[in-house]
Parts: structure tokens; sequence; C-alpha cells
């Protein structure tokens, strides 16, 4: 059987890391003879949609079931339509969340455990009141109305 597990690091003493899309690395580990190969997670310093590619890179590894903290809504779908089996609740090292596993320790999660994350804030308020666009001293502005006699003497 073939478990992924989200991880800080490349090796099997690296601490599982709770975030899907943004975690550093996966770990595969079979878990008859516990070879593994770590994987980089390309998805997670993108702007956004860090859980669908995650999602996407992963699901064509023949991963049975895969071992993580959260998952969000849009990469939960993915998973799942690839047959993967998500569970959550597992802590400590990579080799830690195998041995919970192994032993019935960890939940299968039904859905998403996580909210969406947007790559773009909503628009706020900013700083300043109604009467921030543009009140410095403007120099000038046409107030004169051309009375001076200017060069023409």
């Amino acid at each position: 059987m073939k478990i992924c597990v989200t991880a800080t690091d490349k090796n099997l003493n690296a601490a599982l890391d709770l975030r899907f899309g943004r975690c550093p690395y996966f770990i595969i580990v079979d878990s008859e003879t516990m070879e593994f190969k770590a994987v980089d997670n390309s998805a997670a310093s993108a702007a956004g949609g860090a859980g669908i590619q995650a999602a996407q890179n992963i699901s064509d590894k023949g991963i049975d079931v895969l071992l993580t903290g959260s998952i969000g809504p849009n990469a939960f779908p993915i998973l799942s339509a690839a047959g993967i089996q998500v569970m959550t609740g597992a802590s400590g090292s990579v080799t830690d969340a195998i041995s919970q596993y192994k032993e019935g320790q960890l939940q299968e999660t039904g859905g998403p455990t996580a909210q969406a994350h947007a790559s773009i804030a909503p628009p706020g308020k900013g700083v300043g009141g109604r009467r921030s666009g543009g009140s410095g001293r403007g120099m000038g502005g046409g107030g004169g109305a051309g009375r001076g006699g200017g060069m023409n003497r």
C-alpha cells in the first residue's frame, strides 16, 4: 500500500506538515517495506489554488492513502475522484503518522476539513477618511484667475 504523508522535510523523521496544499514535501511510503520517495510540492509557493495543484500532482502517483492535518474544499474532490483515502488527525513525524494509521488511530475524512482560501483579499475600506483623495497643499491650482500682468509691460 502506498501512503503519502505531508511533510516539512525529505525524510521519514521529518515532522508532519498540517497544511496539505502548502506543505513543502510529500513523502510517499510503501507501508510494507517502509521504502520511500520524497516529492517536492511545486504548488507550495503558488499565489492561489495550491490545494488543487497539489492534489493534481499526487493523484497520478498510485497513492492509496493521504495522511495530513487538513484538506480544503477544492483539493478534496480531486483526491476523492482519484480514489485516495484522506486521513486526518496524525501528529509527530512521518514515521509516527504511518504507525498511527496502521494502528487505526486516524479517522477517514468524509469531506474537507479546512476552508477555502482566496489568493486575492476582498476590497477593504482602505486608510484615511472620505476626504483623503488629494488633500495636500496643491500650490497653485488656478485660483488666480489670470489677473496678473505677467511679462507684458
